[in-house]
């Protein structure tokens, strides 16, 4: 469930899923779970109009997801990063970064979430 939040754009919700699972968990799952987590946020902050806030999470989001590329927890890492890695780009460089496609997770091959 929290997968397919997470790649529909509702963000908030993505947020609130992948929480649960980030509660049971150890690290470095746990810190893993804590940037996908901060990168769902940051998308909040962006249709929220705070770009500053959206900068800050994604930024502490991609390092959070670094020590785990390129798969962990069934989910592939790899486009996650370079999607919210090319929107960070954008935003440090005042632009639009709906322009971008936005994060995406796939599944390696169990699904995450309840």
């Amino acid at each position: 469930m929290a997968l397919e939040l997470f790649n529909s754009g509702a963000w908030y919700e993505a947020h609130d899923a992948f929480e649960e699972l980030w509660h049971e968990q150890v690290n470095p799952e746990r810190r893993l779970l804590q940037g996908i987590i901060q990168i769902a946020v940051a998308h909040v902050h962006l249709e929220r109009g705070n770009a500053r806030g959206a900068t800050i999470l994604l930024g502490e989001g991609i390092g959070r997801l670094k020590a785990s590329l390129p798969t962990a927890l069934g989910l592939d890492l790899t486009l996650l990063h370079a999607l919210a890695s090319a929107r960070l780009l954008v935003l440090q460089n005042d632009g639009d970064p709906e322009q971008l496609p936005p994060p995406s997770l796939s599944s390696c091959h169990d699904p995450v979430g309840p």
